[in-house]
């Protein structure tokens, strides 16, 4: 199996599991620079860093070729473009008008999936971008999620490798809390089907529960460790996934 982790700009590299891939974050107001910056310091380390495309935190095309530049000037071979925040900063409002600048040539490109659907985007909507960024795409990362049945459907319809979003151990309430947080009703409703009682909030939550279940039909699995980095690496030890 394989896998991937995800950090932000500011994350000290000598808490990094000894993981291959690294995404790097570019989260509403942030800084371009700062992740191109950080994926320049993954890179002299001997990491891939994968740096996050946020469409709607880029103004225009001068600023996303500025980043483009940048990241491919310290090492970048690969990136994830995203619909990112709702409100758009500039000209983009949509993952496929960056891809269709052209812009991204010789790197290896991701894009998202939402097996679980977004609260900010119809499910129609979602399809019709999804086919619209597919002949860009060499891969989808999907959202986090607990519904096995939502994310094996979702890999069947594809045909580019999926990489399936799983968190790091998380104690079930934050599990809830950051599912709220980004509308995965369906991973709502299985946490709260499995709790038996109150002092089942504060348990962690095994992240092999979720790849035993899904590893017949991907093998590749993208950690959201949501700051748990000490945790994330401790669990990744234990079951021997960091190489």
């Amino acid at each position: 199996m394989h896998f991937s982790i995800e950090i932000g700009p500011n994350t000290d590299l000598n808490s990094l599991p000894s993981l291959k891939d690294v995404y790097i974050t570019m989260l509403p107001g942030g800084d371009y620079k700062e992740t191109a910056k950080k994926s320049e310091e993954l890179a002299k380390k001997g990491f891939n860093p994968v740096p996050h495309f946020p469409a709607r935190s880029i103004v225009n095309e001068l600023q996303l070729k500025d980043y483009i530049n940048r990241c491919k000037d310290g090492g970048t071979k690969q990136v994830l473009v995203i619909g990112g925040s709702l409100k758009p900063v500039g000209k983009f409002d949509s993952s496929i008008q960056i891809l269709e600048t052209g812009f991204f040539d010789k790197i290896k490109i991701g894009i998202a999936g939402h097996p679980e659907g977004s609260p900010d985007i119809s499910d129609e909507k979602l399809t019709k971008a999804m086919i619209d960024k597919k002949p860009y795409a060499d891969y989808i990362v999907t959202q986090w999620l607990l519904d096995s049945s939502l994310i094996i459907d979702f890999i069947s319809k594809q045909s580019v490798p999926v990489h399936v979003g799983i968190t790091g151990p998380l104690k079930m309430s934050s599990l809830i809390k950051f599912a709220n947080i980004i509308g995965a009703k369906n991973s709502i409703n299985f946490l709260k089907s499995n709790l038996s009682k109150t002092l089942d909030l504060l348990k962690f939550k095994d992240p092999n529960d979720i790849i035993k279940r899904v590893k017949n039909y991907s093998s590749n699995f993208h950690i959201y460790s949501f700051g748990g980095l000490i945790e994330t690496n401790k669990w990744l030890k234990e079951n021997n996934y960091a190489k």
